[in-house]
């Protein structure tokens, strides 16, 4: 279970956000002031040192952490690809806003002058991910290890655990804090599921987030390049050549449909998602789920 295709293709915003993780740590790391990076609430409640916040949201303080972090968030990638960047932004901005905040919460109810209490790096957005993985993401294979059965989604879960419990009170809080706020996002509250943000913003960081190496044709969900493909038809129509007829969408496998039904979909409409998502299982589940929200 990989996540779709390799690499960051149609995941802009979790590549930059990968990339923010990696160089703050590196940053915090050569300087020794990782491991003074986690919120305690000295600094957050007494001297307001809010740019802590900031810095523990990306900065995780050890290496392992930093190994196991960039794993989850790697492979959450799928869900930028079935949510389209727009609306991954919000659910990031979401996740991390609302799990800084049961953090602070928390540490006003301990009130422990001195220690650490909350461990630094983005346990927000990794363990608020943990919930649409869970409903959202299907188990397609299953297999034994000395007589346990296990899904091809434990190997994710097992790094969950080892990320959770790295620093054991530390990292626990936290990641607990993320899951509350995927679970609210999950519950869509305030209609948080259907809100994305402006085209004028979307375009500005869609710039942004973009590689400053990037081709300047693009490419499509399907692998075409997106921009060949229209000068192409464009020289064809000049030239007056007949358009080039599109192949029919390939039937789906009883398989696929059947584990859309399993997860509580029509049947009608789990084949015409696979259809329209040509056979892409993740990609079908989210024109599911969009249509449900509508």
């Amino acid at each position: 279970m990989n996540g779709g295709p390799s690499g960051f293709h149609n995941a802009p915003v979790a590549r930059a956000f990968v990339l923010a993780c990696v160089l703050l740590t590196a940053v915090f790391g050569v300087r020794g002031r990782a491991l003074r990076l986690g919120l305690s609430y000295q600094d957050i409640i007494k001297t307001f040192q809010l740019w802590r916040i900031f810095a523990s949201v990306f900065a995780f303080s050890s290496t392992p952490e930093l190994l196991f972090g960039v794993y989850l968030l790697y492979y959450f990638r799928v869900f930028e690809r079935q949510m389209g960047s727009n609306k991954y932004s919000v659910f990031v901005l979401f996740s991390l806003i609302v799990s800084s905040l049961f953090e602070i919460i928390a540490l006003m109810l301990f009130k422990d002058p001195t220690a650490n209490v909350i461990a630094s790096g983005p346990y927000g957005l990794i363990f608020s991910s943990f919930v649409p993985f869970y409903f959202d993401i299907p188990v397609t294979s299953r297999f034994r290890i000395f007589g346990l059965q296990f899904g091809d989604k434990s190997f994710i879960y097992l790094a969950g655990l080892q990320l959770l419990l790295s620093s054991w009170k530390r990292s626990l809080l936290p990641g607990l804090c993320g899951m509350l706020a995927g679970a609210l996002y999950h519950l869509n509250v305030f209609g948080i599921r259907r809100i994305k943000f402006p085209n004028a913003v979307a375009r500005h960081f869609s710039r942004f987030f973009a590689s400053s190496g990037a081709s300047s044709s693009r490419t499509s969900p399907n692998g075409n390049i997106a921009g060949n493909i229209s000068s192409f038809t464009g020289r064809q129509t000049q030239r007056n050549y007949p358009p080039v007829a599109r192949a029919p969408p390939p039937e789906p496998p009883e398989s696929s449909i059947a584990m859309l039904v399993s997860m509580g979909f029509d049947s009608n409409a789990a084949r015409q998602a696979l259809m329209q998502a040509r056979n892409d299982i993740n990609v079908a589940t989210n024109i599911l789920l969009e249509a449900q929200s509508r």
